[in-house]
């Protein structure tokens, strides 16, 4: 079985295909969030409402992924991830041309669908095909495509709205996206180590259930929703902090706070070599400190202050999920690209509900609310790390997760 190595022309076209792929997700499902604020104007919707604009397309996809990972267990992944990018392109068109919230929602929910045919395919695909001491830097690479298509989605929106409107805005967005599918397209490398299966779906079912019964899966799985739902709600609010008084910023000028996601590509690349080195699990409750701190930091009345507390938690939530991603493709022993998944189901609920929640609490509380929440969430997190930290201290849960599957397979 070849595997793809670091340092060789196909290590290379995978990490352009993925960064590619990375950047258009993000790029997608992060153009509406510094808009919230003007289709509050517009539309005349509370925040909660216009956050709906994200968390719908959040929570279709983490549904859809758990759908098409399945799959593309049976019709492989490269044509699933293609078929994926392409329809969500097209569908970025359409809510470029909304004309009213409603119909905009209702495209956002369907394009929350068709995107969930990329993000746990592609850490399957990454998975199975890359040698496993190149398989941290794959990773760690493509989140940084991720955080990229995070940032010019986001950017990109806030200026174009200032200067036009949101429908330029989303259509700029639709352009960027269908290069980015093309690239993705002629890249990739055809899968060499996947090996298809029939679809039964008695069997496929047990597997999953198989990975929500793995107490280490488990515990990753819940780290993934609540750093997720905690870096959504922060930025989702942090608009209408800013742009009202006693800053009131421009909506140019809060769409470029999000330029602090480029240290995301720093950040998961050099933690996931920091956990390699030093320890996964000591790795990750560095990250989910930042997180806190970042957070805390929003708190000052100081704009400089508030602002050098956005790349603090953005750096601890990147890195969170860098260890966190690549650790459940290492822990799963079959159907990886069901475990990764279930991991991005949990991750893009966090969104949902997190970012909604928060909502309710800068409604009720203001921003000491959401930052009072996000503390939760980290609390909680961090129980779920040291959870973790027990159970592969005090188990062989490897083996035997090994054992029962195959057993219940059979």
């Amino acid at each position: 079985m070849g595997y793809i190595k670091q340092g060789t022309t196909a290590f290379r076209k995978t990490n352009l295909a993925f960064f590619a792929a990375g950047f258009n997700t993000f790029a997608i499902l992060y153009s509406t969030q510094p808009l919230m604020p003007e289709f509050t104007k517009e539309f005349h919707v509370s925040p909660t409402m216009a956050s709906l604009s994200l968390s719908l397309t959040t929570i279709s996809l983490s549904v859809s992924m758990l759908v098409f990972g399945t799959i593309s267990e049976v019709w492989g992944r490269k044509p699933v991830m293609i078929s994926s990018m392409l329809a969500a392109s097209l569908l970025s068109i359409l809510t470029a041309c909304s004309p009213s919230y409603e119909s905009l929602l209702l495209f956002r929910i369907i394009q929350g669908i068709s995107l969930g045919g990329l993000p746990s395919i592609a850490m399957a695909y990454l998975g199975e095909e890359m040698e496993p001491k190149s398989l941290g830097v794959a990773m760690g690479l493509y989140i940084s495509g991720n955080s990229l298509g995070a940032v010019c989605g986001r950017i990109l929106s806030g200026i174009l709205t200032d200067l036009f409107n949101w429908h330029m805005a989303m259509g700029a967005i639709s352009l960027m996206s269908l290069v980015a599918t093309l690239i993705f397209w002629f890249s990739l490398p055809a899968s060499q180590n996947f090996h298809a299966r029939a679809p039964e779906v008695r069997k496929l079912a047990a597997s999953m259930l198989s990975h929500l019964r793995d107490p280490a899966l488990f515990c990753l799985f819940g780290i993934g929703f609540l750093s997720l739902g905690s870096n959504v709600a922060l930025y989702n609010y942090i608009g209408y902090v800013l742009t009202a008084a006693p800053y009131s910023l421009s909506q140019t000028l809060v769409g470029w706070i999000f330029i602090v996601f480029l240290v995301g590509m720093f950040a998961s690349v050099w933690m996931a070599k920091l956990a390699d080195k030093f320890g996964r699990l000591k790795m990750l409750l560095v990250s989910l400190l930042l997180t806190l701190l970042g957070a805390c930091l929003t708190l000052d009345s100081h704009l400089a202050v508030i602002i050098a507390g956005l790349p603090v938690l953005t750096f601890g939530f990147f890195g969170s999920h860098s260890i966190a991603s690549g650790w459940v493709g290492r822990r799963a022993t079959h159907d990886k690209a069901q475990a990764s998944s279930l991991y991005l189901f949990f991750y893009y609920a966090g969104s949902s509900i997190g970012g909604t929640m928060g909502g309710l609490f800068w409604s009720s509380l203001g921003w000491g609310g959401v930052v009072a929440m996000i503390a939760g969430f980290m609390a909680v997190a961090f129980v779920f790390a040291l959870r973790l930290s027990k159970v592969l201290a005090n188990s062989s849960a490897p083996s035997v997760e090994k054992k029962w599957t195959v057993a219940k397979l059979k």
